[in-house]
């Protein structure tokens, strides 16, 4: 999820696992999303032909598993490093002044590993890179069994469909509806990318904007199929984003599909008060996001 991003700034990416360990219990949707937020950061803050990397160990003796993701970035002061993990705490120095984001990554990764039952640290040096190790509970299944097929257990690969809904593959390798124009609302540029990426090769049409007020303006223009809406962003956020174009009797059925890394309780039910349609989480299987969309799609057709 993150090679591309790194191969655009030519950084060397690694990844090397304890081979003893092959599937545990955890929140399989939870562990990604805490994986790929460092990743992205790792790759964000690294500048052009530095490497970064993913590391799992595990501790049979202790019972932990630990995954550490490293990088050979701008590092951190270490007067900054008890302000990481605060939400809304984005650090001033450097290229962390340029990066976009809302400072709510690593918050949630540590509420996160916390709910496993485990802990976030760091271990960082200007100019040097930096090493985040999530630690959880190594907790083994009661019987070591493959994942059934088409499920991504916590240490394999693969994707699955949305829920009543077909995946790409299963419609002839290409979206029903692939052409329509897709506007991605997303501070983010790694998420932006990503995605954009992924869907252009579905053939969708992808356009962007980086804030709520620049997608409405977009959605106003350009008057997109269905449009994936981010909610924390500066400025106007994407639930206002979405009551303003509610508010436009052209964009009033203009499916809106939520797509944040929001996991909290309540979060769902507050994108649906506010006009969306449907509830992504970050990081979306491929198949997942596209089977809502053409869900959404085939809806308004």
């Amino acid at each position: 999820m993150i090679r591309e991003l790194a191969a655009k700034k030519r950084l060397t990416v690694s990844f090397d696992f304890d081979a003893g360990v092959s599937q545990i219990m955890a929140d399989e949707r939870r562990l990604k999303q805490m994986l790929v937020n460092l990743l992205s950061n790792a790759v964000k803050f690294t500048p052009a032909g530095g490497e970064v990397g993913l590391e799992i160990r595990g501790d049979a003796l202790n019972h932990i598993l630990s995954f550490t993701v490293w990088d050979t970035g701008i590092g951190i002061r270490s007067e900054d490093l008890p302000h990481l993990f605060k939400p809304f705490v984005q650090l001033d120095g450097g290229l962390a002044r340029s990066a976009e984001g809302t400072g709510l990554g690593l918050a949630l990764v540590s509420e996160m590993a916390s709910l496993h039952g485990g802990g976030v640290g760091v271990e960082s040096e200007p100019g040097k890179g930096s090493r985040f190790t999530v630690s959880i509970p190594w907790v083994k299944p009661p019987v070591e069994s493959p994942a059934p097929a088409g499920r991504v257990g916590a240490a394999g690969a693969g994707a699955t469909g949305a829920e009543g809904a077909a995946p790409a593959s299963a419609q002839g390798g290409r979206p029903a509806a692939a052409g329509a124009l897709v506007l991605m609302v997303d501070d983010t540029e790694a998420s932006l990318m990503v995605v954009r990426d992924y869907l252009t090769t579905q053939g969708y049409r992808v356009i962007t904007a980086r804030d709520g007020l620049e997608g409405v303006a977009m959605a106003k223009l350009s008057h997109p199929d269905v449009v994936l809406m981010d909610v924390m962003m500066p400025g106007l956020d994407g639930l206002e984003a979405t009551r303003r174009m509610r508010k436009d009797p052209s964009l009033k059925k203009t499916p809106v599909i939520a797509l944040t890394a929001l996991a909290m309780p309540g979060d769902r039910e507050r994108c649906l008060e506010a006009g969306m349609n449907d509830y992504l989480s970050k990081p979306v299987k491929p198949d997942e996001l596209v089977g809502v969309i053409e869900g959404r799609l085939r809806r308004n057709a």
